[in-house]
């Protein structure tokens, strides 16, 4: 594809020759003739000055280069668009393998793919589309939405409802008993029956190894739009807001509340029964021990403002 119809595509201002050529997509130190590269941070600008690339997607305000250049104002976006071009993951056709087991009582909609050695309960109710890889268990009554997808090896519990378009990745579980004991008078744990459930509402992606416990009553949420990374741990009873991004080991303990647009970076861990505001970022290895207000930036263990751990940690 020529470089003038990529720029038309991602919306992009070109400069340069617009008839090279592009083959794909690569990072700067990898990329080579016929390939398509992006700087987004300027402390790559010297990694940049010397890649083998045809072309360079950058922002508005990069200065120029001698090579061809796609200016974007979102950069790093318009080149995760332009992989999409180059890159389209292998669909899976419409089918149940044979060895599949689904409950007679089981709905399953339209243009559903079911892999090998699945299980799908009694009343389990499968959108439209979706698409269920290998080993993956969905257990009774519990409801997928349409075009979502499970990867191989992946829990769906009972009474879980997962929302339209979503993507768990392999070997998660969504609506693992909440960890709820009370303690008797000879020192033994008495374990508290979690009859809640987990809801996860539209276009969230729950990544790999990650596990979202079911609430003592009532439910567990995951609002619309939020991505999980790998090996998160998600307590009972808590609501993550919409569009979060929650990064990999994170751990929040039961009825935590995140905001609108709240990114928490790797390792942050919540105390539970808090509450963390709109836009707040956390920064890596936080420990939360008290409700956050709206947006601001936090580090530290207790969590401070970021400019104060940046002080006292130079101190």
């Amino acid at each position: 594809m020529k470089l003038v119809e990529i720029a038309d595509r991602l919306s992009c201002n070109l400069e340069g020759d617009g008839s090279i050529e592009i083959l794909g997509v690569a990072t700067l130190e990898r990329a080579g003739a016929g390939d398509l590269s992006f700087l987004t941070n300027p402390k790559y600008h010297n990694e940049a000055k010397k890649t083998a690339a045809s072309a360079i997607l950058v922002g508005n305000d990069s200065p120029p280069m001698t090579l061809p250049l796609l200016r974007h104002d979102n950069p790093y976006l318009a080149f995760a668009r332009a992989i999409e071009i180059f890159y389209k993951p292998a669909p899976l056709p419409p089918a149940i393998h044979t060895t599949a087991w689904i409950s007679d009582t089981a709905t399953i909609g339209e243009d559903v793919h079911v892999g090998a050695f699945t299980f799908i309960g009694e009343h389990a109710v499968i959108g439209k589309g979706v698409r269920i890889h290998s080993r993956c268990t969905v257990e009774a009554a519990a409801q997928i939405g349409e075009h979502t997808t499970m990867h191989s090896g992946s829990v769906v519990r009972e009474r879980v409802v997962i929302g339209r378009n979503c993507i768990i990745q392999a070997n998660s579980v969504v609506g693992a008993d909440g960890f709820g004991y009370a303690k008797q008078q000879n020192g033994e744990w008495y374990p508290i029956v979690q009859a809640g459930t987990v809801i996860v509402e539209d276009e969230v992606e729950i990544g790999a190894s990650t596990t979202i416990d079911r609430a003592t009553l009532g439910e567990t949420l995951i609002k619309s739009g939020t991505k999980i990374d790998n090996l998160v741990h998600i307590g009972h009873g808590c609501v993550v807001g919409t569009d979060n991004l929650i990064c990999a080991q994170v751990g929040l303990a039961g009825s935590t509340r995140t905001g609108k647009g709240v990114v928490l970076t790797a390792q942050v861990g919540a105390a539970g029964h808090l509450e963390i505001g709109d836009g707040t970022i956390v920064t890596p290895q936080t420990g939360i021990a008290n409700s956050i207000d709206a947006g601001l930036i936090v580090s530290g263990s207790p969590a401070i403002d970021h400019k104060i751990w940046l002080r006292s940690s130079a101190a």
